[in-house]
């Protein structure tokens, strides 16, 4: 995958988060999602601390807090099912603003905003600081199966290559006076839909075989050796350590 693959969360820059090898961050980030869903929920002010150590991290990567803030827009669907918490789940009731809640419902709307949005952020750090490529062999590093190291390659390479198959059938369709105004033109963008996985799979077949001409035998070569100092992993583990030690402070206190 070249650098035309860069996807839209990644934000180019220089920065000692965007130095770190790549295999780094994903144990990090993923050490860190970890002990925040370990972390009781009544420990309120733990998660405050942990808003904290992103926020840090974030400045060090020098990512725009309005950046963040709109990849965080992901999470909407999650906000939207914590808020109807208080009234659907059953228990203890009391009064918030004149309505009727249930206590287990607050606290469980709380748990999964908090660690949700904890966790989506500190997904979005990583894909804001490490490009696709990068993230791939940072996996490969970090002994993931290799079949599924290429089947998330070829995703990402696909999924470029049928947006812009889409994007050609729907320019081919307006060139000819097509608009999708009611329920008369779905037999329409049904046979596009149709033409768009016939194409998808005759390429993938052509793909396939040029890869097997070429030598390929279920394995892709490791072109780049990605590796890291001793000093890069003490770096990288300083987020995950620092909320291990509030997640004990949380279960302790």
């Amino acid at each position: 995958m070249g650098a035309g693959h860069a996807h839209k969360l990644y934000r180019h820059g220089h920065s000692p988060v965007h130095d770190l090898p790549p295999h780094c961050k994903i144990a990090a980030a993923f050490c860190f999602v970890v002990v925040v869903v370990s972390t009781p929920r009544e420990s309120v002010w733990a998660f405050g601390l942990y808003a904290v150590l992103l926020g840090t991290v974030t400045a060090l990567a020098r990512i725009p807090a309005g950046f963040l803030l709109r990849r965080l827009l992901i999470e909407v669907p999650f906000v939207a099912f914590a808020l109807l918490m208080p009234f659907v789940v059953p228990g203890e009731q009391t009064h918030v603003l004149g309505l009727s809640v249930s206590v287990p419902g607050l606290w469980g709307a709380w748990n999964v905003l908090a660690k949700g949005t904890l966790g989506v952020a500190a997904s979005v750090l990583l894909a804001s600081t490490t490009e696709l490529r990068s993230l791939l062999l940072g996996l490969q590093r970090l002994r993931l199966p290799p079949l599924l190291v290429q089947i998330a390659s070829f995703m990402i390479r696909y999924g470029d290559v049928i947006t812009d198959e889409m994007r050609r059938m729907s320019i081919a369709r307006r060139s000819r006076g097509f608009e999708a105004r009611g329920v008369r033109q779905w037999g329409v963008l049904a046979k596009t839909a149709g033409a768009l996985f016939i194409r998808s799979y005759e390429r993938g077949e052509r793909v396939h075989l040029a890869m097997v001409s070429r030598g390929y035998a279920g394995a892709m070569p490791v072109i780049d050796e990605v590796t890291a100092s001793r000093a890069q992993w003490a770096h990288a583990a300083a987020l995950p350590v620092l909320a291990l030690a509030v997640c004990l402070l949380g279960w302790t206190l």
